[in-house]
């Protein structure tokens, strides 16, 4: 099995690289679309500011092919933020797979929301993960709950912390920092 990781300069590529390394598969790094198209698992990461990222992803092409690609796509954090119609950060078009849009958190919070929090799960990424297990995050803005909403969180109010949509999956909390849980829900993804 390929599974590729999208190079894009804006990433937590390593952490994700060794997370999977630990369940016994290798991963390439790459923003070659030719070998992205033909990976059989493709993660989309992302860590950083929305619309620089969003930037690079319109410089190398990866903004049209991303929505384009058939097999099953994992955004992770900001992956999963830029898969959404519209982030309020940087007021940046997304690639609109999920269809709702991404806003801050209420200035009456601590920002970041940062640390572990617990998800209600449903769906294949959640197989064999109990409701309300703890996932690792890291986040100022969030994906509004919506049709696509499979994963869900709260601080301060709910807000999607997975979302799925045919072959796309995912989640603004870090798999790869997780734990048992995160390597579950890879454990999940890789066998899609």
């Amino acid at each position: 099995m390929s599974v590729v990781i999208i190079d894009y300069g804006a990433g937590n590529i390593q952490s994700i690289k060794f997370a999977l390394e630990r369940l016994g598969t290798t991963a390439v790094l790459t923003n070659n679309a030719n070998v992205i198209r033909e990976a059989a698992h493709v993660i989309f990461p992302g860590v950083g500011e929305a619309s620089t990222a969003m930037e690079k992803l319109i410089s190398s092409g990866l903004d049209t092919l991303i929505p384009t690609l058939t097999q099953p796509v994992l955004g992770i954090c900001l992956g999963m933020q830029l898969m959404c119609n519209r982030t309020a950060e940087g007021n940046t078009k997304g690639l609109g797979i999920f269809d709702t849009d991404v806003v801050r958190f209420d200035t009456n919070l601590n920002v970041p929301h940062m640390g572990w929090n617990t998800v209600e799960g449903a769906g294949v990424l959640f197989g064999g993960i109990p409701q309300n297990s703890h996932f690792y995050l890291v986040h100022s803005y969030y994906a509004k709950s919506n049709g696509n909403t499979v994963g869900s969180c709260t601080y301060g109010i709910p807000f999607a912390a997975a979302l799925a949509k045919n072959n796309f999956y995912g989640t603004q909390f870090h798999p790869e920092k997780s734990g048992e849980m995160g390597a579950q829900l890879l454990k999940n993804f890789l066998a899609i």
